[in-house]
């Protein structure tokens, strides 16, 4: 039994190939060793692509760095970047990650979205990537 139609089909299909703000790096000097680098985010926003209201939530990002880290200011402004965009909390986290794995190819990385209760419900998107095992 296949299930009706959403009214959503279709209207996220730009999500992956939306250009976005560029994150820059810098070369880590510590690239013989693994540490971890773990980034709050308290006010993240973005907008509920069906209501057009603002959802905020916490984005904790953990990384292993390898070659490179992330530039903290250019990481801001690409998340500015979200601020007025209607996107469905699953995509935040899938592509502010592939993101961060694109631009600084991490041996490792999780990011949680951690989203503000609406109606009851508080979602929270965990997504880890691990270089020796995934793809993308």
């Amino acid at each position: 039994m296949s299930s009706p139609e959403s009214r959503y089909e279709g209207r996220q299909n730009d999500i992956r190939s939306l250009e976005l703000p560029i994150i820059e790096t810098f070369g880590n000097l510590y690239a013989d060793r693994d540490y971890t680098v773990t980034m709050n985010v308290p006010e993240f926003t973005c907008v509920c692509p069906k209501t057009g209201l603002p959802d905020f939530a916490t984005l904790t990002l953990e990384y292993v760095p390898d070659y490179d880290c992330i530039e903290l200011k250019s990481l801001k402004e690409y998340l500015l970047a979200y601020r007025n965009l209607g996107i469905f909390h699953e995509n935040v986290v899938n592509r502010v990650l592939d993101d961060v794995v694109k631009t600084c190819k991490p041996r490792r990385a999780k990011l949680t979205g951690v989203f503000r209760p609406r109606g009851g419900l508080e979602p929270t998107v965990v997504r880890p990537y691990d270089a020796d095992r995934s793809l993308a």
